[in-house]
């Protein structure tokens, strides 16, 4: 134990300790400058606003700026953007990223998606207005034809032609109701009449 005591207070131990100590803060140092170089530690590169920009002119910018870019989703069409453009975008416009970044955007897609138009014949007319909201179709107009049915639903059109239960309408169309307005129809009247 005393030669090991003896050992760490000599000068051949402490020239060592200091080399070793030397070398030790010039790897760090390298390490430090090595990872500065790489990571881009300190530069920043300002997001551009990608806004109602097309895909192509998106992906130009993007690279330009030295960014990367994925399509995170694209399921609600929204009018107030143009087709196949920007909606969103994270991060946003102007923040500050390093270069190499990815940037997540959400694109506007060509229009409305479809939906079934659910059986509402033989509804009444408040409930089948509810029934068609609730799959994002509205009503235009109600229209009423001599049924006996007051306020139930015989059939249904779409810019003027017919459509059945089943039919795929984009969402957010407008259509009519033909109800019943509770009177019996002429040709009945005249058969009940004949009996």
């Amino acid at each position: 134990m005393r030669n090991f005591i003896l050992f760490l207070k000599s000068r051949t131990f402490l020239i060592n300790l200091g080399l070793a100590a030397a070398v030790l803060v010039i790897l760090a140092f390298l390490v430090m400058q090595w990872l500065k170089s790489s990571t881009h530690h300190g530069e920043f590169v300002q997001v551009p606003d990608l806004a109602r920009m097309s895909v192509s002119d998106m992906r130009q910018t993007l690279e330009d700026a030295g960014l990367r870019y994925e399509v995170v989703d694209s399921a609600n069409y929204d009018p107030e953007f143009p087709r196949f453009s920007i909606r969103e975008q994270d991060p946003l416009a102007g923040s500050q990223v390093k270069v190499n970044r990815k940037i997540y955007v959400t694109v506007n897609p060509s229009g409305y998606k479809k939906v079934t138009v659910p059986d509402i014949i033989q509804v009444t007319q408040r409930n089948a207005a509810s029934m068609l909201r609730a799959v994002g179709l509205e009503v235009e107009r109600v229209t009423y034809i001599d049924e006996l049915g007051k306020d139930m639903v015989y059939r249904i059109r779409f810019q003027g032609k017919y459509i059945n239960p089943g039919d795929k309408l984009p969402k957010t169309s407008k259509i009519e109701l033909i109800c019943g307005n509770g009177t019996i129809p002429e040709q009945a009247r005249i058969q009940a009449d004949s009996e």
